[in-house]
């Protein structure tokens, strides 16, 4: 054999080399070469593949064909017959196989070798004519329809006459003169569609078969398969095409073929699992020709083939170390394996079966956790939508935060509460966009859905952290507040109509869609305890509410992270005291506002000392401008426009009420003023215009060009330090009257927004004033830790002046994404980021994936740097970015000591910091 290898032989190939032959094809040497039962048989390689594609005009390439008949000369050898032998012919399978998996989504011919020859040897090696003319059918159309495209449907329509005419309802009812009639009526089919002859010559069977399969790599399935899987070139480029002897599970009783896998793909269990059929061919397993009986069944009626199958099951486990999906024939009491790649199964079956295989010493437990993808533990955690539902969507959006949720459209926060926690109803808040004052609806909804917006927007942050299903950026959505009705397409949605929504796909769909509940197993939380055995980083959650924090416990978070104390600003109770502090006029009548907050700020904050109890809350002080807690501009206006018309209503009404007491009615003219004034009480009227009149002037008077980058964070805590200090004492007082009751409390205050060390000087001592007036006044020795946020790109380049007055840093990664990229978060992802991934300028959203090139220097400058003048520095991530596996792995290799994310995302971060360890170790 001269020049370049194109083809390998079972027994020579590497089994490990699978860019090189192909996961299948690799398989196919390896158990040949550790000695299973495989047919004989070759691998042309990828490569070749490869330069095939790019000068396809010219053919294969340069000696192929020649070693593909040095190598077909050597199947002959090993199994006595012969390529073209019209006494006792050899027939073979021509199958793709890529790198990664694309199962169905490239071509196989079988039974290629058939010709008018040919047939006749078979007839005399099985004497069995139907058989014979039964391959040469399914030989016919395959090959006409995947080497020449020549359409299913034309041969269909013969299919259909013949068994029409023979009064069959199925194929295993036809005879062998009527599959003698099929065969013949194929070859006219496939003379007339393609204008030439059906190719006698086994060879030429074989490169036209070979070029289709290299020629599938670039069909539209398996494109659109690789897009969607985000298969790149590096994992897989090109297919290989694998030559193998037939065998055949349709030779009679004593024949089958099938479809298992070594464990259960669904559930996980410790047993055999798949289907097969007597006398049939592996396409009629999988095509639905005929209904296949469960696995179970082949003990009655092939006991020494379930015997055999069940060892084939264990040696293929032993040997790959892993649970595989297999293919089997049995060609007259004979078992040969065609076909093996690692099963793909759910969360559900990856997490039992990697704790068990653990017990049962195929794995050790490194080998166990890297074997499943963090991100696929997201399956146990959120109700999904019953995979057996056939229903289509109306619309599809972002898929902002997974699970599925159904319930009653509602489109305002306040109804949303009524019918959700009031009335008990399962409501889904259907916004254009939401606000910070809609937290109340968050609470009472089973799901939000928006119409503007992206992955981090404020409905997707938000939902991530309470555990619910969002979808976000659903544009084909109109939404239209004061009709309460939304649009798309045709459909009108109105408020109390039924939706489903499922935030981990975006779909939208019309009706509820039955849910099937997550499972939290004992075999996750002992997966779980070896992550953590093996992982540096500490995973903690980010938690608003003792509901919160008890739910990230749960998850097995190690603490709180990030506790967003505006959050708590937004309760319903609470509102109106914020905006009472937002429009006062002067300090004293903000304060007055500060000293109503004070005892309901402490008790939260205890709340979450209590929960957590021993482990640490970070508390981060107030972030957003205040104005968000306000209505918008427009909202005002429109109030206003309603309570001024109601004014001059009742007035007109009075008005009226006086000329007809002028006139000729009094008692009826008293009575309908009295009656009005008893639906509208005039008073409460004039008092609403004048409070959202005062706060209409404080929304234009705060109104930012950009409120991102404007007055919020420390800069507001420093322009109003009556806040800051406010929620300093709070949590100050908290930690002290735990203390007093024996609860252990490490809480940690945060302050974000900081760009200049003298920032974080003015807001510590605020700190320590209040530390020592209230450990003068209760006698307890507090420890609350003081740190920072770093989320501002100066805060990066100033990293070892802010050391010198921070206990611990906490990369705030979603504005320091957006500061570094100078992208807004939600204008990117709705406008232009998609574009910019698919065309490859960006690789990945990095708002959804860390940017490590751009963001992550600068995240790595200042942990150098902040710990060149503090060694014991304690760094973190408390960003959306802690939760994504790809980001930990980063976090990991910079030296964090911590990451906080959803509490739904800790079991993911848990095990992705597992895999961040040990993939170092490898490294």
């Amino acid at each position: 054999m001269s020049g370049k290898r194109h083809v390998y032989a079972f027994q020579d190939g590497d089994g490990k080399n699978k860019h090189l032959l192909g996961g299948k094809g690799a398989n196919l040497c390896e158990m040949t070469q550790f000695g299973l039962n495989v047919p004989p048989g070759f691998v042309i390689t990828t490569e070749t593949c490869l330069e095939y594609l790019e000068e396809t005009s010219r053919g294969l390439p340069e000696g192929v064909m020649t070693q593909v008949r040095e190598q077909m000369a050597a199947v002959e050898q090993a199994t006595g017959k012969g390529f073209g032998d019209a006494q006792n012919p050899l027939l073979v399978s021509v199958r793709s196989g890529s790198a990664m998996s694309m199962p169905g989504m490239m071509d196989t011919i079988l039974n290629l070798g058939l010709n008018a020859d040919t047939l006749q040897g078979v007839f005399e090696q099985t004497g069995d004519a139907r058989f014979g003319y039964d391959a040469y059918r399914r030989f016919i159309q395959l090959f006409g329809k995947v080497a020449l495209n020549v359409p299913d449907e034309l041969f269909d329509a013969e299919f259909d006459a013949v068994k029409q005419k023979a009064h069959v309802t199925a194929d295993v009812g036809l005879s062998a003169d009527d599959l003698k009639e099929i065969s013949e009526r194929f070859l006219r089919v496939f003379e007339e569609h393609t204008g030439r002859a059906f190719p006698e010559d086994p060879y030429d069977q074989l490169e036209i078969a070979i070029k289709a399969v290299f020629g599938s790599w670039m069909g539209k399935r398996a494109v659109d398969y690789r897009r969607e899987f985000n298969i790149t070139p590096e994992m897989a480029n090109g297919t290989a095409v694998n030559v193998c002897t037939m065998v055949f599970g349709n030779r009679g009783d004593d024949s089958a073929t099938g479809v298992a896998f070594t464990r259960n793909p669904g559930t996980g269990e410790n047993k055999l699992f798949g289907e097969y059929l007597i006398n049939a061919q592996g396409e009629d397993v999988v095509a639905g020709i005929r209904t296949p009986k469960p696995i179970d069944k082949l003990a009655d009626e092939m006991p020494e083939m379930a015997r055999q199958l069940a060892e084939l099951r264990d040696k293929l486990e032993s040997h790959y170390k892993e649970v595989q999906d297999f293919e089997f024939t049995i060609e007259r009491g004979t078992l040969y394996c065609l076909q093996t790649r690692n099963g793909k199964m759910n969360a559900i079956a990856m997490v039992r079966t990697s704790v068990e295989m653990v017990q049962e010493g195929l794995l050790s437990k490194e080998e166990a956790l890297l074997r499943i993808d963090p991100a696929h533990l997201e399956q146990m955690l959120y109700p999904r939508l019953d995979p057996k539902a056939r229903v289509e969507p109306i619309a599809q959006g972002l898929p902002a935060s997974p699970g599925a949720a159904s319930g009653f459209a509602v489109f305002d926060a306040d109804r949303a509460e009524i019918q959700g926690k009031d009335q008990g109803q399962k409501v889904i808040l259907l916004r254009e966009e939401t606000k910070p004052e809609d937290i109340h609806g968050f609470f009472a909804a089973q799901g939000i859905l928006t119409s503007r917006g992206g992955k981090t927007s404020h409905a997707a942050v938000v939902a991530r952290g309470m555990g619910k299903p969002c979808v976000a950026g659903a544009e084909g959505i109109h939404v239209d507040v004061q009709r309460r009705e939304a649009y798309v397409g045709g459909r009108v949605i109105r408020e109390g109509d039924m939706l489903t929504i499922d935030g981990s796909t975006g779909n939208v769909f019309l009706g509820e869609i039955p849910m099937v509940e997550p499972d939290f197993s004992a075999e996750l939380n002992r997966l779980l305890q070896w992550a953590d055995e093996v992982a540096y980083l500490r995973v903690m959650a980010n938690a608003d509410t003792p509901n919160d924090a008890a739910r990230a416990l749960k998850y097995g978070a190690k603490g709180i992270g990030l506790c967003r104390t505006e959050r708590m600003f937004n309760a319903v109770e609470r509102l109106p005291v914020v905006i009472e502090m937002i429009v006062a006029e002067d300090q004293a009548q903000r304060q007055a506002a500060l000293d109503k907050l004070l005892p309901m700020q402490r008790a939260d904050f205890k709340g979450l000392f209590e929960v957590m109890s021993p482990l640490p809350v970070t508390i981060r002080l107030l972030d957003p401008p205040i104005h968000e807690f306000l209505p918008t501009e427009r909202q005002l206006q429109s109030d206003l426009e309603q309570l001024s018309h109601l004014r001059r209503s009742v007035l007109g009404m009075e008005v009226l009420a006086g000329s007809m007491i002028l006139l000729h009615d009094p008692s009826a003219a008293k009575s309908e003023a009295d009656s009005m004034r008893h639906i509208v009480d005039l008073e409460l009227v004039e008092q609403a215009i004048e409070k959202k009149t005062l706060m209409l002037k404080k929304v234009r008077a705060l109104t930012e060009v950009n409120p991102m980058l404007g007055h919020r964070g420390v800069r507001l805590g420093i322009t109003f330090p009556e806040i800051y200090k406010m929620q300093i004492r709070a949590t100050l007082e908290a930690e002290a009257e735990c203390a007093a009751i024996g609860i252990e409390v490490h809480p940690q205050m945060m302050v974000p927004q900081v760009c200049t060390a003298e920032e974080l000087k003015r807001v510590r001592g605020y700190m320590d004033e209040i530390r020592s007036d209230v450990e003068q006044k209760s006698g307890q020795r507090l420890n609350c830790r003081f740190g920072t946020m770093i989320e501002v790109v100066r805060a990066c380049m100033r990293a070892e002046s802010l050391a010198e007055e921070a206990e611990f840093f906490s990369f705030g990664t979603n504005d320091l994404t957006q500061a570094t990229f100078s992208f807004s978060r939600e204008d990117a992802e709705n406008k232009f980021l998609p574009m910019y991934n698919q065309a490859g300028i960006l690789q990945d959203n990095p708002f959804e994936v860390l940017d490590a090139k751009g963001v992550g220097k600068l995240m790595q400058l200042a942990v150098e740097w902040g710990r060149g003048v503090k060694p014991e520095l304690s760094v973190g991530i408390c960003g959306e970015h802690g939760g994504h596996p790809q980001s930990i792995a980063f976090c990991h290799q910079a030296g964090l000591n911590y990451v906080s994310c959803s509490a739904p995302r800790v079991p993911v971060a848990r095990l992705a910091a597992a895999h961040a360890a040990l993939n170092a170790v490898k490294t």
